[in-house]
C-alpha cells in the first residue's frame, strides 16, 4: 500500500509521463520491437540537496560529464550491433529510451517514464498483464542512485542490468529481486584490494572514502574481510566534498601510514589527490578503487609524481571492435536536444525529461574514444545480456524469432540466471545473486610520461578458477625500486614471537622463544609453543627436532662384553656344579657345605640370567626381572654362606659350650630352616616391592635436551630399602661369623674368602648407588649389570674356585686323613692355650 501511494504521488508530479513525442533521429531514443531503458549521468551535481522536492532536476544546468556521454554511445553501439546481427535476434529490432540521470533523488520522473504503460502506472496489476514501456533497462551509474530507484523497478521484476553500481547490498535478492549487474560488487573489489596489500606484505593502511553508499559499503566490507589477514586499518574516514582534506592527510602522515586505499567516487578522489600534492605528501602508495582507477583528469594534475605510486583496480579492459568507427560515424549528427529548441515549442518539457545535452555535439570523436573506458565492456555486456535473454524467451533460432511469443520482463529475468555465452573473448555468466564472473586488472599509473598512461601489471580472475598475480618487475617503486614499507612494526625474525603493544595487533615487539619451545607463523604469531616430550629445540627455533632414544642396545660393544662375561660365568658355574656333583663324597665338597653348595651354585647361575634383561629396549617386564631375579637369588646364596659360617663356628667353638643348642640345631636341620625362613622373608619383601608401587619404565626427558633416556624406576623407596636391608643384613651376619672363625683349621677357615667376597659385594653396590645418584647416563644401566657380575664373581672366585682347584689339581689335600690331621693340629693348639 505504501509503495502504491508513493507511485501515485510521484506520477502526479511527472510531466514526461503524459508527454508523447517521437524522436526518431535523437541520440536518446530509437524505435524498435522491444525498448530498452538507459540511464547515464551526462551531467554531475556536486552539491545535491537531500531535501525532498517534487520538482525534477534539469540536468543540463549542471557540470558536463564526458565519460557519461561515452557510456551512452557504448549502449547505442551495442544496440546497433545487435540489430545488425542475423543470428542473435534475426527478425526482431531493439529500441531504446535514454535519459540523463544526474541526480540521486530528483530524476524519478525519468524512471517512472520507463516503467509506465501507455503513460500510466498501475502498481497492483499482475505481472502477467503488465507490460511496461521498456522490457529491461541498464544503469544508472553509482550505487546511491541505483539504490534509490531500484525498488521502483524491481517491484515489477523488470530486469535492471546495471553497469556501474557495486554496492554489495544490491546482491540481496530479497530486497532487489531483479537487479543484475555486469560489474563486480564491492565485495569482490575489496577482496582484490586485500590481495594486493597482502601480496606486498603491508599491514598498516588507511582507508579513505566518501559519505555515500558506495564508500560506506566498501568500508564495512573492508573491516569485515581483513579479519584474520594480519592487516590493520590504522585510519579510516568518510569525507564530504567540503571536508578538510589537508587535515586528514596530515593525520595519516603522522601515523606513518604509507599505503592509502581511496575507495571513493572520482570527484572525491580528485580532491584527495589535489590535497596530497598541495600538502607535499610524498612517497605513499595509493590504491585506487574501480570508480576512479582509469580517470583521465587526475593523472594530469601537476606535481602528482611526487606523491608516490598509484595503483588502480579496474575490470580487465577489452576493446570493442567497431566502436571507434561507430563514434566517428555518429559524431557528426547533432543531438536533438542541441537543435533549435524553439521549433519544438515544448522546450521546458524536453529539458525536464533530461534528454538534452548541449556539450555533446561539441565533443570530437577522439575525446569520446579517449575517455575512461572502465565501464565500456560492462555496458556492452549489459545490453548483450538483455538480448541473449530475449533470444531465449522468443525461442529464436539462427533464422528467426517467434515474435508472437509473449515476452514479459520477468521472463527475461529467469533466462538471465542461466546465461553463459562468450563475448569478445570473455565468458558472460551470473551466479545466484546475478553477479558476474570477475576479471580484474591491476593498473599502474605511469605519470612519468606525457600523456599519462595506465600499464597493466597484474590480474585477478575467478573463471575458470581463481588466480591472482602481479608482475613485480613492472613496478618502478618510488622508494629506489624497493617495495615501500607500510607496517606498524618490523616483522619478527624467525624464532621470535610477537608481543602486542597498543590497540592494533600489527603493533608489537619481538620475544625470542626459550629452549624446547618454537614459534609457528602459520599457526600463531604470538605464541611460543612447547615441544612435545619426544622433541627438543634450541632457543629461538621455528621447529622441534626429534629426540634420539637412549638405552643400551644389544649390538653395542659394552653390552656385548657384559653379556659375554655373564655367559662365561654361567658356563663356569655350571662346570663347577658338575665337578662338585662328581666329587660330592670328598672332604672338600662336604667341608664347603655339601648339598648346600648346589643351592648356592644354582642361585648364582640364576642371578647371572638377570644380566641379559639390561639390554635392548626396556619394557615393563624387563624392568621387573633385571633386578628382582638377582636380588632374590643372590640373597639366597648369601643366606647359605651365613649358615655355612655359623655351622663351622658352632661345631668348633659352641658345641662344647652349648651342647643342647647344637644338638637341637643338628636334630632339626637348623641350617635349612634358617635358609628357608630368610629366603621366604626376602621373597615376600620382593613381591611387595614389585606389586606396591612397582618398578616402571620412565622416559627421562630432563637429563639431555636432545635425547630421551629410557630408565627403570626403583619403585617404592620403603619396600626397596627393606629388600636391600635384608640382603645386606645377612651379609653382615656372614661377615661376623666368618670373623669369629678366623682361627679355625685351615681346611675349614673361610673367613678370608667370605670376607673378600662380601667386601667386594658391598663396595661394588656402594659405588653403583653413588654413581646412580650423581650421574645420569645410559651407561649407569650397564654399570648395574657389572655390579651384579662383580658380586657373583666375588663368591665364585673366593669360595668355589679355590676348592675346585684343590679337587682338580691337589687331590692329596682332598682326603679324610688330611682333614683329620688339620683338626688334630687345631685341637692341640687350643689345648695349649
Amino acid at each position: 500500500m505504501l509503495l502504491s501511494n508513493i507511485y501515485i504521488f510521484l506520477v502526479g508530479f511527472t510531466d514526461c509521463l503524459f508527454f508523447k513525442v517521437s524522436w526518431s533521429t535523437s541520440k536518446f531514443s530509437l524505435e524498435g520491437d522491444y525498448l530498452l531503458g538507459g540511464l547515464f549521468a551526462l551531467h554531475d551535481i556536486e552539491h545535491e540537496t537531500t531535501l525532498f522536492s517534487a520538482e525534477p532536476t534539469e540536468c543540463f544546468r549542471h557540470s558536463p560529464s564526458k565519460s557519461g556521454y561515452q557510456m551512452l554511445q557504448v549502449m547505442r553501439f551495442a544496440v546497433e550491433e545487435i540489430n545488425n546481427s542475423t543470428t542473435l535476434l534475426p527478425n526482431v529490432s531493439l529500441g531504446y529510451e535514454i535519459f540523463d540521470h544526474c541526480s540521486n533523488i530528483k530524476n524519478l520522473n525519468t524512471v517512472l517514464n520507463l516503467i509506465s504503460k501507455n503513460g500510466s502506472i498501475k502498481p497492483k496489476e499482475k505481472l502477467n498483464n503488465y507490460q511496461p514501456k521498456v522490457i529491461a533497462l541498464t544503469g544508472p551509474y553509482g550505487s546511491s542512485k541505483t539504490i534509490t530507484i531500484a525498488p521502483l523497478i524491481t517491484v515489477d521484476l523488470i530486469p535492471m542490468v546495471n553497469y556501474g553500481a557495486t554496492s554489495y547490498a544490491l546482491s540481496n535478492k530479497l530486497q532487489y529481486p531483479s537487479f543484475v549487474r555486469t560489474i563486480p560488487s564491492n565485495k569482490d573489489l575489496i577482496e582484490m584490494i586485500i590481495h594486493i596489500i597482502r601480496w606486498f606484505g603491508w599491514n598498516w593502511v588507511a582507508f579513505l572514502g566518501s559519505q555515500d553508499d558506495y564508500s560506506t559499503d566498501g568500508l564495512k566490507l573492508f573491516n569485515k574481510y581483513i579479519n584474520n589477514t594480519g592487516i590493520c586499518l590504522a585510519y579510516q574516514e568518510g569525507l564530504s566534498l567540503n571536508a578538510n582534506y589537508s587535515l586528514t592527510l596530515k593525520k595519516i602522515d603522522k601515523l606513518k601510514i604509507n599505503v592509502i586505499v581511496v575507495f571513493a567516487l572520482p570527484q572525491y578522489a580528485s580532491k584527495i589527490i589535489k590535497a596530497a600534492i598541495a600538502n607535499n605528501i610524498q612517497d605513499k602508495v595509493w590504491i585506487a578503487s574501480q570508480a576512479w582507477a582509469m580517470n583521465q583528469q587526475v593523472p594530469r594534475q601537476p606535481g602528482i609524481r611526487k606523491i608516490g605510486t598509484i595503483i588502480g583496480i579496474t575490470e580487465r579492459l577489452l576493446s570493442l571492435p567497431g566502436f571507434n568507427e561507430f563514434v566517428y560515424k555518429v559524431n557528426g549528427i547533432t543531438d536533438v536536444g542541441y537543435n533549435d529548441r524553439a521549433e519544438t515549442g515544448i522546450l521546458g518539457m524536453r529539458k525536464t525529461c533530461n534528454q538534452d545535452c548541449d556539450y555533446c555535439s561539441l565533443l570530437t570523436a577522439e575525446e569520446i574514444i579517449n575517455e575512461n573506458p572502465t565501464f565500456s565492456f560492462a555496458i556492452y555486456s549489459a545490453i548483450y545480456t538483455i538480448a541473449h535473454a530475449l533470444h531465449k524467451v522468443l525461442q529464436c533460432d539462427m533464422n528467426e524469432c517467434h515474435k508472437n511469443t509473449m515476452a514479459k520482463p520477468y521472463m527475461l529475468l529467469k533466462e538471465i540466471r542461466k546465461l553463459d555465452f562468450p563475448l569478445n573473448g570473455r565468458q558472460v555468466k551470473y551466479n545466484d545473486n546475478y553477479d558476474p564472473t570477475i576479471s580484474y586488472a591491476v593498473v599502474l599509473w605511469r605519470t612519468d610520461v606525457n600523456p599519462p598512461q595506465f600499464e597493466m601489471v597484474g590480474t585477478y580472475d575467478t573463471h575458470p578458477e581463481i588466480t591472482f598475480s602481479i608482475d613485480n618487475s613492472l613496478m618502478p617503486w618510488h622508494n629506489n625500486g624497493s617495495v615501500p614499507f607500510s607496517n606498524c612494526s618490523v616483522e619478527c625474525k624467525a624464532g621470535y614471537s610477537r608481543r602486542t603493544e597498543g590497540f592494533h595487533s600489527c603493533c608489537f615487539s619481538c620475544k625470542k622463544c626459550p629452549p624446547n619451545n618454537y614459534v609457528d607463523f602459520s599457526r600463531d604469531l604470538y605464541t611460543c609453543f612447547p615441544c612435545a616430550e619426544s622433541e627438543w629445540s634450541e632457543e629461538g627455533s621455528t621447529t622441534c627436532n626429534i629426540r634420539s632414544v637412549l638405552y643400551p642396545q644389544f649390538t653395542e660393544i659394552p653390552s656385548i662384553i657384559v653379556m659375554v662375561s655373564a655367559a662365561c660365568l654361567i658356563i663356569l658355574l655350571s662346570v663347577i656344579f658338575c665337578i662338585f656333583a662328581y666329587y660330592y663324597d670328598t672332604p672338600v665338597v662336604k667341608s664347603a657345605g655339601g648339598s648346600m653348595c648346589f643351592l648356592m651354585l644354582i642361585s648364582l647361575i640364576l642371578s647371572c640370567i638377570s644380566v641379559f634383561f639390561f639390554f635392548g629396549k626396556p619394557t615393563f617386564t624387563f624392568c621387573l626381572l633385571r633386578n628382582a631375579i638377582f636380588t632374590f637369588f643372590y640373597t639366597v646364596c648369601i643366606s647359605c654362606l651365613t649358615v655355612r659360617s655359623f655351622q663351622i663356628v658352632c661345631v668348633f667353638k659352641m658345641a662344647a659350650q652349648f651342647p643342647k643348642v647344637h644338638s637341637l640345631w643338628v636334630k632339626h636341620n637348623g641350617q635349612w630352616l634358617f635358609i628357608a625362613f630368610s629366603s621366604f622373608l626376602h621373597l615376600i619383601s620382593c613381591v611387595v616391592w614389585m606389586t606396591v608401587d612397582p618398578v616402571k619404565l620412565v622416559v627421562d626427558t630432563w637429563t639431555y635436551k636432545d635425547q630421551l633416556m629410557l630408565i627403570c624406576e626403583r619403585g617404592n623407596t620403603i619396600t626397596f630399602t627393606i629388600v636391600v636391608f635384608i640382603s645386606w643384613f645377612l651379609g653382615f651376619l656372614c661377615l661376623l661369623f666368618s670373623y669369629m672363625g678366623r682361627d679355625l683349621p685351615k681346611n675349614y677357615n673361610e673367613a678370608k674368602s667370605i670376607t673378600f667376597s662380601l667386601l667386594l659385594y658391598y663396595l661394588t653396590w656402594i659405588a653403583y648407588f653413588t654413581a646412580y645418584l650423581t650421574t645420569k647416563s645410559k651407561y649407569i644401566i650397564i654399570l648395574n649389570a657389572i655390579a651384579q657380575i662383580s658380586s657373583i664373581n666375588g663368591i665364585l672366585f673366593s669360595y668355589f674356585i679355590p676348592k675346585s682347584y684343590i679337587i682338580i689339581f691337589q687331590p692329596q689335600k682332598n682326603t679324610p686323613a688330611y682333614f683329620q690331621t688339620s683338626i688334630q693340629n687345631y685341637t692341640q693348639t687350643i689345648s695349649r692355650t
